[in-house]
């Protein structure tokens, strides 16, 4: 007899013994905690032939954004390919197969297809909601999931997961209140539930809410630390409630520890490295010698060219730590993906290359080149991934070239639309002052 799982979803191929470490592994991915590979690993040791597993360690894979992984999620896609499945299965392994070969928005669209036949299917919710967020999705990162709410209630398993999903569309979305209740009672449901945990920060940080944002993190860091591979996200959210209050030894402090203390080589976490340094950098934070472990660690990845939002972050660290060859590399390496078929040549041509060749031209003290190329993408730049506060720094970026350039009237222009979006940000309130002080040009 075929195992089903708590939501009566049929798992081919796999056996009891299968299925205990395959269900642990998807609940440690709603948590982000622990190590859901080692654990679909040891399904996949028991039942060889359970599709599922294949599929859900193929996800994991295909979501990291790295070049190495990609070649784990393709192995996984084969090896599902011949596997026996239901129709519900096998559209699974055609949105693996899609991410697996760069074609985000086709797996993100058989994905969506998965949860409106079956809402409870809770590995196409989160495989497509966290597809939705690296494409940049604002709008279905709220509604993939809330297509599927009103099947799920509380007390089924993962609803917390789905509540803290669904908290992180509806603030992308700019409904914070709402946002804020179902990340609270994510939070509430399962206190290790990174996700909601960042859907609540994020809330704050687009209110620029900073004391709540320092309150709210830091009043059970043990609940979303431990065990939690969410977690250099999650103190990265910290150092910017203390970065946009001027707390420049406190954001050092963390980036040495927790952000960055242990020099990770995965690119999520490299990204919150450059990001936290970048802005640092940006207002003329002398920042010692930390830009050369990070920019060392990027060097290697420098030209893999298959993930646009990557690249700008490792060009804040060639640019910081000051290494021209890898910068070069990068470049031409972002070149070559723009003559690609897959969604990242897009992301890059449309946002990824001019952004990088932004950075660039910042760290060479060409502040109107980088005015010039960031001006026409600021608009489109969620195609390339991330979210709000992810891209933020692109405005930042801006904003600082500006303000160098001298032209008052565009930092004047631009300050006055970042009060209006945040009101009550000291740094806005500080870059304001500056461009007033500006002459007019």
């Amino acid at each position: 007899m075929a195992i089903r799982d708590a939501f009566d979803l049929t798992l081919s191929g796999a056996t009891a013994a299968g299925f205990t470490p395959y269900n642990q592994a998807v609940r440690e991915l709603q948590c982000f905690i622990g190590d859901p590979v080692a654990s679909v690993d040891r399904a996949i040791a028991e039942d060889p032939g359970f599709v599922m597993a294949h599929v859900f360690k193929g996800y994991l894979f295909g979501l990291a954004t790295e070049r190495e992984a990609t070649a784990v999620a393709k192995a996984c896609h084969e090896a599902a390919l011949p596997l026996a499945a239901t129709t519900r299965e096998r559209a699974h392994v055609s949105a693996l197969g899609h991410l697996a070969n760069g074609r985000w928005h086709d797996a993100a669209g058989v994905l969506g297809d998965i949860a409106i036949d079956f809402p409870l299917d809770a590995v196409a919710l989160q495989t497509g909601h966290q597809i939705d967020f690296f494409t940049g999705n604002a709008r279905m990162l709220r509604d993939r999931i809330a297509r599927a709410l009103p099947s799920w209630q509380s007390g089924m398993p993962g609803y917390h997961a789905i509540l803290g999903m669904q908290a992180f569309g509806l603030e992308e979305m700019g409904d914070y209140a709402q946002a804020e209740r179902l990340g609270r009672t994510a939070v509430d449901l399962e206190p290790r539930d990174g996700w909601a945990q960042h859907a609540v920060a994020h809330v704050m940080e687009m209110q620029s809410r900073q004391m709540d944002g320092i309150a709210w993190m830091r009043a059970n860091p043990e609940a979303w630390t431990k065990e939690s591979f969410l977690k250099v996200h999650n103190w990265w959210h910290l150092a910017l409630f203390h970065f946009d209050l001027g707390e420049t030894d406190e954001v050092l402090a963390l980036y040495d520890g927790p952000i960055y203390g242990e020099r990770s080589t995965l690119a999520l976490n490299m990204v919150d490295a450059s990001a936290i340094l970048w802005r640092l950098y940006l207002g003329g934070v002398d920042v010692g010698n930390r830009w050369a472990a990070v920019a060392a660690n990027w060097a290697p990845k420098a030209g893999d060219g298959n993930y646009a939002f990557n690249d700008a972050h490792a060009m804040m660290a060639f640019v910081g730590a000051g290494v021209e060859a890898p910068a070069q590399t990068l470049l031409e390496a972002q070149r070559e993906a723009m003559q690609g078929s897959d969604d990242n040549a897009v992301f890059t041509r449309d946002v990824g290359h001019p952004l990088t060749l932004a950075i660039k031209a910042f760290g060479a003290g060409n502040y109107a080149e980088t005015v010039r190329l960031i001006r026409p993408i600021r608009a489109i730049a969620y195609r390339f991934g991330g979210s709000h506060a992810q891209r933020d720094v692109i405005d930042l970026t801006l904003i600082e070239a500006a303000l160098r350039t001298g032209d008052g009237a565009l930092a004047r222009a631009l300050t006055a639309e970042r009060s209006t979006a945040r009101p009550d940000s000291p740094l806005s309130a500080l870059l304001s002052r500056r461009a007033a002080n500006l002459s007019e040009n």
